[in-house]
């Protein structure tokens, strides 16, 4: 990466102009004007239920961001080292408290968002950690290169998709994203390095997934993958209950690039248990019929629609959520092969409403997500049990399997089954449940994603990620004041910060 060698100072930003605003353009929103240094706004993750103030700083360049984390206990209350810690955010997509840092800064990475050439031989190309997965696939889609993994969405900046190490539906065949992910540029409280697989591995892969706790991200090199269109060519298969899903998944799953299974888990539902699995390939040029080869290769549109305002907190109940997911297993085929369907509406349908979280009103919600080994399906099985048991409203459960994980410490992916249960905020037994679920996964050797946390407890913190004490081993070398910290790590007590 390049950014300017002329110094400037942070910009402190309104109150989440950019983490909160929807993503209508492309563009990055226009820094709002400087504000007093001691401004705090209020910041929330995706799931909106555990927000709280911080100081967001935009710097402007390298150099501003290097005086920012010179920042020591020593300076003095004016200058020094915030009580919160400081901790990087992108856009904002991370459901808990990862991306914050109530009474501390948060950096927010819009200035690096520089993208360079892509190399026609390799797919290989320097990115700005700023940059939206968006914004570059509609730079790579064109030249016949997407993005070799890509979560849900395609509204995560590459430096927040490190941070996490995000995963997406190729994973047992393609890894997660750090995995493509050739170097990476960290300006830490220590100094600024350039770190890789092979390059400092112990920093790198500390990094890949380490929430933010290792430095902040300013740019990387990422290998792409070649396509030909922006089409996939899609099996589509319906079943009644949860079992014959999984041994299908289990058995052929191997055979598709892409696979991700809907599962109806709507409490009181005769339904319960049903799935749709969708799976597929990206499409040749040869696969597309004279009409659609005409428009081979088009970039995903911007949100055609939006939620303007919070909904009301009855909008998300149990007879929405089982009338909703009535019409999305009627409206799948029981089998359809080889169908196509266009990359955005395969690998990000939610895009097409900008703001949807607003609709879950002011409670927000809890995304869960775990994952289990192989050996360990009957943990999938246990917390549907427990789910129909509880009668917790669960509006959305998307199951994957992964391949093997990513060596970081606090990576999440594992070889196994990943579940991801979507629960309306507010709803008297939740809490519970979640803590019963905490229980199973991590007595089968589970974790939970840290991305998607905001209520886990430290004691289930290290029988979850039993390599976590390599991640203080790497604080110690590059953030030995313990500068960095999130509202999550100071919570799960990781960062140098005291835990509340």
């Amino acid at each position: 990466m390049n950014p300017s060698s002329q110094s400037s100072s942070p910009t402190v930003v309104a109150d989440a102009a950019r983490p909160e605003a929807g993503p209508g353009v492309r563009q990055h929103p226009t820094p709002a004007a400087p504000l007093g240094p001691g401004v705090a706004q209020l910041l929330r993750g995706w799931g909106r239920t555990a927000p709280s103030f911080g100081r967001l700083v935009r710097p402007e360049d390298a150099q501003a961001l290097t005086e920012l984390l010179a920042t020591r206990p020593s300076d003095g209350p004016q200058g020094g080292q915030p009580a919160g810690g400081l901790i990087a955010r992108g856009l904002g997509r991370s459901y808990g408290d990862a991306a914050q840092s109530g009474g501390g800064i948060v950096v927010d990475t819009a200035g690096f968002d520089s993208i360079g050439p892509v190399d026609p031989e390799t797919g290989i190309v320097e990115v700005g950690s700023g940059v939206s997965l968006d914004e570059l696939i509609a730079r790579s889609l064109p030249l016949g290169w997407f993005v070799s993994v890509s979560p849900g969405t395609r509204w995560v900046t590459v430096g927040g998709a490190i941070a996490a190490d995000v995963h997406g539906k190729n994973h047992h065949r393609d890894g997660g994203f750090c995995s493509h992910v050739t170097s990476l540029t960290l300006a830490t409280p220590t100094g600024t390095r350039v770190v890789g697989p092979d390059t400092d591995a112990e920093l790198f892969w500390a990094t890949a997934g380490g929430m933010g706790l290792t430095g902040v991200i300013t740019g990387a090199t990422l290998r792409l993958t070649g396509v030909e269109t922006s089409w996939m060519v899609v099996d589509t298969e319906r079943f009644a209950v949860l079992d014959d899903l999984m041994a299908v998944m289990d058995a052929s799953d191997a055979s598709y690039r892409y696979s991700v299974a809907w599962v109806d888990f709507s409490p009181g539902h005769r339904g319960f248990g049903r799935a749709v699995l969708t799976r597929g390939d990206h499409a040749t040029a040869g696969a597309l019929g004279p009409a659609r080869r005409e428009r081979a290769v088009e970039v995903p549109h911007a949100p055609r629609l939006r939620v303007p305002v919070l909904a009301p907190r009855w909008l998300v109940n149990p007879a929405t959520v089982r009338a909703f997911n009535e019409v999305i297993f009627r409206r799948s085929p029981r089998r359809r092969p080889g169908a196509l369907q266009p990359l955005a509406s395969f690998f990000h349908p939610l895009d097409v409403v900008a703001d949807w979280n607003l609709l879950y009103g002011a409670p927000g919600f809890v995304q869960y997500q775990f994952v289990v080994g192989a050996a360990q399906a009957e943990a999938v099985h246990r917390t549907a049990a427990m789910l129909q048991a509880a009668r917790v409203s669960c509006s959305l459960a998307v199951l994957k399997r992964f391949g093997p994980g990513d060596p970081g410490p606090l990576s999440f992916p594992m070889e196994g089954w990943t579940l991801a249960l979507d629960f309306p905020a507010g709803q008297e037994r939740l809490p519970a449940l979640l803590d019963q679920l905490d229980q199973l996964v991590a007595s089968v050797g589970g974790r939970v994603y840290l991305a998607k946390d905001a209520r886990l407890s430290p004691e289930l913190l290290a029988v979850m990620y039993p390599a976590v004490g390599k991640l203080a081993d790497v604080r110690r070398r590059v953030d030995p004041d313990g500068l960095l910290g999130s509202d999550l790590t100071r919570r799960l007590g990781l960062s140098g910060a005291p835990r509340e």
